[in-house]
Order: structure tokens, then sequence, then C-alpha cells
């Protein structure tokens, strides 16, 4: 069996973020973006491909970045998403300028993709252990045209000190198969303790941290690009006038499992989530960086090193 793919979802705009482009800040101890990580924790793992989902406006310089670093190690690929170029051939209304969110970025990548992947977002650090873990299960009989799967993290090791976050909040049976994903909005921890939004968006629910939280780390069978397409129909029938609604691939595949059209198996990672969702947390990211590289988890010098 061919070795998998890993899609980058690096097409966002991060307006949380502030200035600057979240996905190229270079934040590693000799400049590395958090990208880099992701991508050579990806080919540690023996992932054989990384295609890059991007906004026109940072193809030159991501190419510039990558071409060198990656020569011999793993092939590479460059998708724009089109935000006019949409699933049935809906036509793109002439107001939107918002991306459609991850589902259609997913969708964007359908022709650099024949087999088994994983899709995570660009500026999101998961781990080497949740790629060994998600290498593994795409290799394996496991993933197959109706079987996907997720890398899940324990809540508690995905909050930002510097605001509140939204996560996938995920139930589970005995099994290990993902039974559902509800978007909570509002997460964050006050005095030690954890809460969230409640749905109407007036007062909060309690939660305990120790709930598996989805961070975007998707295997993938390419199945998944036919009910992209299929679902996006459904997607622009209810919220076609609001020109920020986004297709999110969370429910996607919640829906995918609610209909038993497939199963997701939750992959249990150990590692530690960290991403760059506001402006102040680039002086934490940087330090658990320099941590790492510190413990020895990464070579000084990332793509330079034998290692």
């Amino acid at each position: 069996m061919s070795s998998p793919t890993l899609l980058v979802l690096a097409a966002g705009l991060g307006s949380r973020y502030g200035a600057g482009i979240k996905q190229m800040d270079p934040v590693g101890p000799d400049g590395e973006f958090v990208l880099d990580y992701s991508v050579y924790d990806a080919w540690k793992a023996g992932f054989g491909k990384v295609v890059f989902v991007i906004r026109e406006d940072l193809e030159d310089d991501l190419k510039a970045h990558f071409q060198d670093r990656l020569v011999g190690k793993v092939d590479v690929e460059y998708v724009v998403q089109d935000m006019k170029a949409l699933p049935g051939g809906v036509q793109c209304p002439g107001r939107r300028v918002k991306p459609w969110g991850t589902g259609h970025a997913i969708w964007s990548a359908r022709n650099a993709i024949s087999g088994p992947f994983a899709a995570i977002n660009a500026d999101d650090y998961y781990g080497s252990t949740s790629y060994d873990l998600m290498s593994q299960f795409l290799g394996s009989p496991q993933c197959d045209p109706t079987n996907y799967g997720m890398v899940g993290f324990e809540l508690n090791k995905t909050l930002s000190a510097n605001g509140t976050v939204s996560r996938g909040i995920c139930e589970k049976t005995r099994e290990g198969i993902l039974a559902s994903v509800i978007e909570r909005k509002g997460i964050e921890s006050v005095d030690g303790e954890i809460r969230c939004l409640a749905e109407d968006g007036h007062g909060v629910i309690p939660l305990t941290g120790r709930e598996t939280a989805s961070m975007n780390f998707w295997g993938f069978h390419p199945t998944i690009f036919g009910h992209l397409d299929r679902l996006f129909a459904e997607f622009w029938q209810r919220g076609c006038k609001d020109l920020k609604a986004e297709y999110y691939i969370p429910t996607v595949v919640d829906t995918l499992i609610q209909r038993e059209e497939i199963t997701v198996k939750v992959l249990e990672t150990t590692d530690r989530w960290f991403g760059m969702t506001y402006a102040e947390d680039r002086a934490i990211v940087k330090e658990r960086l320099k941590d790492l590289t510190a413990l020895g988890m990464y070579p000084h010098r990332l793509w330079n090193s034998n290692s």
C-alpha cells in the first residue's frame, strides 16, 4: 500500500490573530513556522506527500519556504482554494469575500489526492504521537470507503490562555467509535473551572476538561470528496443568503454519522495541542517549541539536520 498524504488547510484568514499571517509566522528556534513541525512529524510518521490548500496570495511565499526543505523527503503539491469554484455548479454570490470553510477547502483538493489522507489545520501543533496514530490507521484495513478516523485530544490540552475557543466536543461508543461532534463555543477556564457558552448564547455549561475534543485532525478515504460534493447542496439551500456562512468539515462528518453512512474511529492521543488563535499565543508557542527542541524532540535547524 502506498504511503498516505497529508492535506494542510492553509487558506484561512485568522481574523482573531490580528496583523500578520499566522500560517507563516516564524516561531521556531530557527524561524520555523508551526507548519514546519507538522510536515516534519508527518514525514517521520511515513506520509509520502503533502498537499497545501492555500490562498493565491500565499502561494509564492510558501513555495519559496518549502521548495528546498522538502526535496527528497516528500512530494509536494499546492492547490488554491478558489471561492468561486463550488460543488454541483453552484454560482458564488458576487458579494462573497469570506472563504467557504474547511469542508470546501478539503473538496478543493479532490484532484490532488487519490488515496487515504489526513487533513489538518496549518497553524495547529498536534504532536508526533498524533501523526504516528494517524499514519498507522490510514495504512491499515480499518480505513476504507465507509470508515474514517479522527485524532481525539483531551479538552484540557487544547485551551488557550488568551481567550475563548470553539471546539468540537465528541461523544464516542465504548468501542471508540465517534457517535457525534457538537461544536461548543466560548470555551474557557475560569478559576480552574472549564465552561462553555450554552447553545442559545446565554448562560454557561460546565465541562470537566476530560472530554474528547476534535481539533480538525481527520483521516479520510477519498470517498469523502463525493460526500462533500453532495452535502454542499444541502448547505447551500440552508444558508445561501448568509454571505459569512461556512461549510465546516465537522458538520459534514456528523451528518454522515447520524445518517449511518460512515463510521469514524477515534484515535486518542496523549499529545498536547497548541496553536496560533490569538496574537498573544505567539509567545507561548515560541516557548513550547524552544522547550521541545531543548528536550531533543526536534533537531535544531529542523530541515537542515540529518535527524
